[in-house]
């Protein structure tokens, strides 16, 4: 999906222009209710749900699979390393949990750190040269990931706000230039018809 032009040349204008510090009501919400996690140290069955609900419920059947002793595991190791990259493979261990998914998870539990790396984020920051590589924002992976969380997390502290600031000040920035939708509609077949020829 194009954008149309983009009237920036920097990305810190357009940052500034679209910065938004206020997080929505449901956000703010799961926010809150996940402040227990990072005390208790892992997330259990039904957060893992419930952040599956908040950023592609689609991935609800794959989340399912997962039991709570695996959800627990896999959440501990990631909440108790340093590294970013054992974070994030830690748990991508769980189905239903690829970069985007990892990335919102630990959003959601810091906010202050961290930001949703999603197709219209990653578009945007191709657009403006920030990012060289992947241009649709499809298929991006742990360096893809990191690079957003190194822009993000310098442009929250030159404009003394939050990572997820950043990220949904981006995300803010996409919807208002992007032309056409960002997914292409379902394709409803019948199978019926198609198995005669129609």
């Amino acid at each position: 999906m194009a954008l149309k032009k983009l009237p920036y040349r920097q990305l810190r204008a357009l940052l500034t222009h679209y910065l938004s510090t206020d997080e929505d009501a449901e956000t703010a919400t799961l926010i809150s209710e996940l402040r227990q996690t990072r005390v208790r140290g892992y997330l259990t069955r039904r957060d893992l749900e419930k952040i599956c609900r908040w950023k592609a419920v689609r991935a609800i059947g794959l989340i399912k699979r997962n039991n709570g002793a695996r959800v627990r595991t896999a959440t501990r190791r990631a909440l108790a390393t340093k590294s970013e990259r054992r974070r994030i493979e830690a748990l991508m261990t769980l189905d239903g949990v690829s970069v985007p998914m990892a990335s919102a998870i630990l959003t959601l539990l810091q906010p202050r750190r961290y930001g949703v790396i999603d197709i219209r984020v990653w578009q945007l920051l191709y657009a403006m040269g920030a990012v060289t590589n992947k241009s649709s924002g499809v298929g991006l992976n742990f360096n893809n990931w990191y690079q957003f969380l190194m822009i993000i997390r310098y442009f929250a502290k030159k404009l003394g706000v939050g990572a997820r600031d950043i990220e949904r000040s981006l995300f803010s920035a996409h919807q208002a230039f992007q032309k056409g939708t960002l997914y292409r509609p379902l394709r409803i077949v019948d199978r019926h018809a198609t198995k005669q020829g129609g």
